[in-house]
């Protein structure tokens, strides 16, 4: 077999393998929209989506969850404010400011974060950081949307500081050296030439650690209390759209009202993280087009 010809087969075998992944996704996909789409034959979309009532249990049952979406949204948007100013802050002065020795040990102390069971974590917060919640704020209980929101930013810290990191290393150091030989500080170099043209991947970073914190199953079902009510305040009890779907799934029973509304409640997870993706790709785009006319 000749050169050329390997690497054809190569590339035939990597197409296949590509073509299998987007089938598998597709079977998916088309699994979750045949199993969640009866709901809508007994409930409307606006009233699925905009009922503020959740109760599939009761007689007649009441399938709105409107309060799944607005716990999911807060409690990653409360995670995100932690988590990004750490991972980004992080990122930079791991890769810009810190020495070869400290480098290492802090890259290892992120990968440890990284794999650390999210269970595990989820175990964490329920019985030292609810406890001191509860305690410290006196409150009902501690496991609510703040806890959930700590406990996930600890999870997206280490995606968001990985990926800013590459970004930042994905920097020419001819950036650098002529940023300096213009005169400008370690300072000024950083934040006006190094970041701005590591906009597009840091930007990616963020949107995949919000990603990390919508779809987290785990930690929320454990420390965010499971109050399927709309919060009045962060300290409120919640139950996000995960959440809902793993602790209700086993009991509903194959082929009912309920089983089909939480396949729905799926379909709309699916699509906020389509949302999710979307928005990083345009950012990505447009930022590295600005870092480019800026620089």
């Amino acid at each position: 077999m000749t050169r050329r010809q390997k690497e054809d087969a190569i590339k035939k075998l990597l197409g296949i393998i590509a073509s299998l992944s987007i089938v598998a996704l597709a079977l998916i996909v088309l699994f979750l929209f045949r199993e969640g789409l009866p709901i809508f034959e007994k409930v409307s979309l606006k009233g699925f989506l905009l009922g503020s009532e959740w109760y599939p249990t009761y007689d007649p049952p009441s399938f709105g969850i409107f309060p799944l979406i607005v716990a999911s949204v807060i409690v990653t948007c409360l995670s995100c404010l932690i988590a990004v100013p750490l991972g980004v802050l992080s990122a930079v002065y791991i890769a810009e400011i810190a020495g070869p020795r400290l480098r290492e040990m802090l890259k290892a102390v992120i990968e440890l974060m990284a794999g650390l069971p999210s269970v595990v974590l989820g175990f964490f917060g329920m019985v030292v950081l609810a406890p001191w919640l509860q305690e410290t704020f006196n409150l009902p209980t501690g496991l609510n949307i703040v806890n959930a929101s700590l406990i996930l930013a600890i999870m997206a810290v280490p995606t968001v500081c990985s990926i800013s990191e590459d970004a930042l290393y994905a920097v020419p150091r001819e950036f650098r050296e002529a940023s300096h030989a213009l005169g400008a500080t370690k300072g000024e170099t950083i934040l006006g030439v190094v970041i701005p043209a590591a906009l597009s991947g840091i930007c990616t970073a963020v949107i995949l650690g919000m990603a990390r914190a919508m779809g987290e199953t785990m930690v929320v079902l454990m420390t965010a209390g499971g109050a399927a009510a709309v919060p009045e305040s962060i300290f409120d009890s919640v139950r996000p759209m995960t959440a809902s779907i793993a602790a209700e799934m086993g009991e509903a029973p194959f082929g009912g009202d309920h089983y089909h509304a939480l396949f729905a409640t799926g379909i709309v997870l699916f699509f906020i993280t389509l949302a999710f993706n979307v928005l990083a790709n345009h950012l990505s785009h447009r930022f590295k087009e600005t870092g480019s006319a800026t620089l």
